[in-house]
């Protein structure tokens, strides 16, 4: 029998994060900072229960709305996005070879668009929704 991982958000445990995390609003560069820096713990973790998979979801959708009212984010391309959580995580080009397979380098030197396949496939690993790939 093999070994299977909940997905069923357990309410105490998501509460006892809730409290320790405080997530809220984002009104200050301050706050986006703290709550940067969590998501970036979050996701080097190697597994995230469901609750801290949930308190990821929230603090990056926090993240995203204080950043598309406060930074101007339609300046930037799906490459540069790509190019921009690449550098948050600390990856190098090879680390999306397993995702985008041979097409990466050109991916990332411009030389090709990210098609919405490539926008399918990032969008779980750096826990984002596939629109922001895309144009």
């Amino acid at each position: 029998m093999t070994p299977t991982i909940s997905t069923e958000i357990r309410n105490d445990r998501y509460g006892n994060l809730l409290a320790e995390y405080q997530p809220r609003i984002i009104k200050t560069e301050e706050e986006n900072d703290r709550f940067l820096a969590i998501v970036e713990d979050l996701m080097h973790r190697s597994l995230l229960s469901p609750e801290e998979d949930a308190l990821l979801d929230l603090l990056v959708k926090l993240i995203e709305d204080f950043e598309t009212e406060h930074y101007h984010l339609d300046v930037s391309t799906p490459r540069s996005r790509l190019l921009h959580l690449m550098e948050a995580r600390d990856l190098e080009a090879n680390a999306l070879i397993p995702l985008l397979g041979d097409r990466t380098h050109l991916l990332l030197s411009g030389e090709s668009e990210l098609s919405l396949e490539d926008a399918i496939v990032l969008a779980p690993f750096f826990h984002v929704k596939p629109e922001l790939f895309l144009s």
